[in-house]
């Protein structure tokens, strides 16, 4: 099975500009996903607020899929499993309030990617055997992003769970582009960002900064190369069909998932 590079900088959405009362000087997550696209990302995570409705989370997550098919980028849908079917993504991320990883394995297409959640190696040992693709781990640092997190883990908890398991390790609370690089060392494949693009005052510039500090290259001008040049042979579901189903493990010093089946 071809192997295929996960990305190190998850961006994640926020969707709190929409509410009635925002919190912050956050952009629309439309505005801040495409910029960040621009800038050469090249995994958007749609996370709607828990009020949102079906509907409203439906129109979110098809609009930012279609801007992540136009600029070549992989789309995961956070906690909502019918919503990422819905509107084509290439996988979901999955809580422990959420649809366990093996039932979601079940339903979505084989080449889904499907992130888990952990806080310590024994989380992420059990994400592992249930078939997740990656471990979101954290918060690392204390964030206002999300309400109700435990207590950080610190640089020392998010390397315990690298060395823990052989799935790539995401790191995510409090992420900046100097954490990130501090996560990278500590053993993380990448890192996943809310506030540090959504509420930037320049989402592309910033960006452009957490991907040099994950060791990936922004993109100048992808806009104008990607969409102008896609074809339907060029879908979601190609790019993401060698990370295969069930479990996978990472490759040493590349960052590459292999499909190893599931039993």
């Amino acid at each position: 099975m071809r192997a295929t590079r996960l990305p190190r900088l998850h961006v994640i959405t926020d969707t709190r500009v929409l509410d009635a009362a925002p919190v912050g000087p956050l952009h629309d997550p439309i505005i801040a996903t495409e910029a960040a696209l621009a800038a050469g990302a090249r995994l958007v995570q749609i996370r709607p607020e828990d009020h949102y409705t079906d509907r409203a989370a439906f129109d979110l997550a098809a609009a930012i899929a279609a801007l992540c098919d136009q600029y070549g980028a992989a789309c995961l849908v956070n906690d909502r499993v019918h919503i990422a079917q819905a509107v084509g993504a290439d996988g979901v991320h999955l809580g422990a309030d959420d649809l366990p990883i093996d039932a979601a394995r079940r339903i979505l297409p084989p080449a889904s990617i499907i992130g888990g959640t952990a806080r310590d190696p024994e989380s992420a040992r059990a994400a592992r055997r249930a078939g997740a693709t990656y471990l979101g781990v954290g918060p690392v640092w204390g964030t206002t992003t999300k309400t109700g997190l435990p207590q950080p883990i610190g640089l020392e908890g998010l390397a315990a769970v690298c060395e823990a398991v052989d799935l790539p390790v995401i790191a995510i609370g409090g992420i900046t582009a100097e954490r990130a690089a501090l996560c990278r060392a500590a053993g993380a494949h990448g890192v996943a960002v809310v506030g540090a693009i959504a509420a930037a005052a320049d989402p592309r510039q910033a960006t452009v900064e957490l991907l040099e500090a994950v060791g990936e290259s922004p993109t100048a001008g992808r806009e104008d190369d990607s969409r102008n040049t896609r074809t339907a042979g060029d879908s979601r579901s190609e790019r993401v069909r060698a990370v295969g189903a069930g479990h996978t493990e990472e490759t040493p010093d590349t960052g590459l998932l292999r499909g190893v089946g599931r039993a």
